[in-house]
């Protein structure tokens, strides 16, 4: 057994980002200034995107994206239910209704099929999720939606270095990325809206700051305007430079720690091939780059001959960390007492929320670490 604990996710950190942050500390401007900006513009060639506006995380991206689109009362926004619940607690507080629609069996993302029985009337956006690094089928998504006339917002909280058909996830509509400290580059906290929609921009830019005409920063007055003035209600959103300069050093590296990712991705699928307990997700078939995000694996809990959860236990008792994503949204209390599932209707997702869990994947990890998580595996399962 292991002697240290490896966790299931560790940000790597170098000493130029730290330095970098200190700069900022002693420069005497700390919150939203040139740095958030600077960081914007990196991300936008990054992605290729038009607009990019930072912002404090990608829930705050979420719920500036309701707000724009104007979802309220009597709406409904169709979404998976294997998801981080911020996106379906925002729309439930928006007092819209969140549709869930199943995902495919093997890369647990929804599809063109699994959505188009769900749209109604009343449905408003669709948001897809493109899950642990790879991506969603987009494009027939993106003609459904035209087709239906309703929005289309993409969850790429996993998905940075993702790309689509050769094109990376990003370049083309609205996507909300994340940089939480577990995500493929991190500002500690923080997210990005990219939108080739400049009224969209516009509208996300004015709400993340109080409903100003202008940001936090002006660098025609080195601070804000004093005449700025609130041309709608508006949040408070920004990301603060010591954040955004992080940001930029992280984005300087992302190439190198998803190259990594993806031989952490590989080691793994050779020395899990011969455990048939433990059955990894399917690759999607059509042309993508994956950026490995998380490592997700289903397992077999009747030939393990225990749950999920006891299955963790074990691995922690044997120093190795996991994680899980996710538990679905529809199993947790408030929405199975709130918003009822019909039983049978998404099996797909209840199949796979028994079953995941994310395995330790993170750049600064070894080869070494991939074999000791997979002798944890076999002793968990051998005993």
């Amino acid at each position: 057994m292991r002697a240290a604990f490896l966790p299931f996710s560790r940000p790597c950190i170098s000493e130029a980002e730290i330095a970098a942050v200190g700069d900022v500390l002693r420069s005497g401007w700390i919150t939203t200034g040139e740095q958030c900006a600077r960081f914007e513009r990196r991300f936008a060639e990054q992605v290729g995107c038009r607009q990019a506006v930072a912002l404090s995380s990608a829930t705050a991206g979420m719920h500036l994206a309701l707000a724009a689109a104007g979802v309220g009362p009597g709406d409904e926004v169709i979404t998976p239910s294997l998801t981080w619940v911020s996106t379906v607690n925002l729309i439930t507080l928006s007092g819209a209704r969140p549709v869930f629609a199943d995902v495919h069996r093997d890369t647990l993302m929804v599809t063109d099929e699994t959505v188009a029985p769900r749209i109604g009337p009343r449905t408003r956006l669709i948001i897809p999720v493109h899950y642990a690094g790879a991506p969603a089928d987009i494009e027939p998504l993106r003609k459904l939606a035209a087709e239906r006339g309703v929005g289309l917002v993409e969850d790429a909280a996993h998905a940075l270095g993702t790309a689509y058909r050769g094109e990376p996830v990003g370049r083309r509509g609205t996507a909300i990325f994340s940089f939480h400290p577990i995500k493929n580059i991190t500002t500690a906290e923080g997210g990005m809206f990219c939108t080739d929609d400049p009224q969209l921009a516009e509208a996300v830019r004015r709400l993340k700051f109080h409903g100003l005409g202008v940001d936090a920063y002006d660098r025609r007055v080195q601070g804000r305007a004093p005449q700025s003035e609130v041309l709608s209600p508006g949040y408070k959103y920004n990301l603060p430079d010591i954040l955004a300069v992080l940001g930029l050093g992280q984005l300087e590296r992302l190439t190198e720690f998803n190259r990594r990712r993806r031989e952490l991705a590989e080691r793994y699928f050779e020395k899990l091939a011969a455990v048939e307990e433990i059955r990894p997700l399917a690759v999607p078939d059509y042309p993508h780059t994956h950026s490995w995000h998380l490592f997700v694996v289903r397992l077999d809990i009747e030939r393990a001959g225990m749950d999920r959860l006891a299955f963790m236990q074990a691995l922690k008792e044997r120093n190795i960390g996991s994680g899980l994503h996710f538990l679905a949204a529809h199993r947790q209390k408030y929405y199975r007492e709130h918003l009822p599932a019909t039983p049978g209707s998404l099996p797909n997702t209840e199949y796979n929320s028994e079953r995941i869990l994310s395995l330790p994947l993170f750049p600064d990890m070894r080869d070494s670490d991939v074999d000791d998580v997979v002798a944890a595996i076999k002793d968990v399962l051998a005993s």
